[in-house]
């Protein structure tokens, strides 16, 4: 039963060279984002697919420079992630189970025995908040003041959260 009202209406989209160039030049950021939150190779895929879907689909949305697109993609990026986790506890069925071992990367960087991993695994244990504006500070090099526009929150508390995170980080790693 299709809505026959919005049958007919096109649907808008950022042209294919915009949605090309920033896939090229914030991609592997995006990419850095749904690693940290999936250990599954698929749902980080699929969280990339939604980010530069919503991106595409986003031709309404005016940017002030590059900077200010990286940084919408990046917020966009740790919701998809958010929400995805979300639905995936309300089926009760865990993301990481399901194709576990088709899912797993031949990529040796992701592999248990690299430091890499180690640190992406202790990240992935932190909570949110502190995971997503210690990530943009120490990965993307974003400051506390950026990450607060970004998040939506006041200065001093990302300030907060940056150092709660190192802490609980230091401390996983030790």
């Amino acid at each position: 039963s299709v809505n026959r009202r919005n049958a007919s209406k096109p649907i808008a989209m950022r042209a294919q060279d915009d949605i090309e160039s920033a896939m090229e030049r914030h991609g592997d950021a995006v990419w850095r984002v749904c690693v940290l939150y999936f250990r599954s190779h698929i749902d980080a895929q699929d969280a990339f697919q939604d980010a530069f879907l919503k991106y595409a689909l986003s031709d309404q949305m005016r940017f002030n420079d590059d900077e200010h697109r990286k940084a919408w993609l990046l917020r966009v990026t740790a919701n998809v992630c958010k929400d995805m986790l979300k639905a995936a506890s309300r089926r009760a069925v865990s993301l990481e189970s399901s194709c576990a071992d088709d899912a797993m990367s031949n990529d040796p960087a992701t592999q248990p025995a690299s430091f890499e991993s180690e640190v992406i695994d202790a990240m992935r244990g932190l909570d949110d908040p502190p995971r997503t504006p210690l990530y943009l500070s120490l990965c993307e090099g974003y400051t506390a003041p950026e990450i607060a526009n970004m998040v939506d929150a006041p200065v001093n508390t990302v300030y907060s959260w940056i150092a709660r995170g190192k802490k609980q980080l230091k401390e996983a790693l030790s």
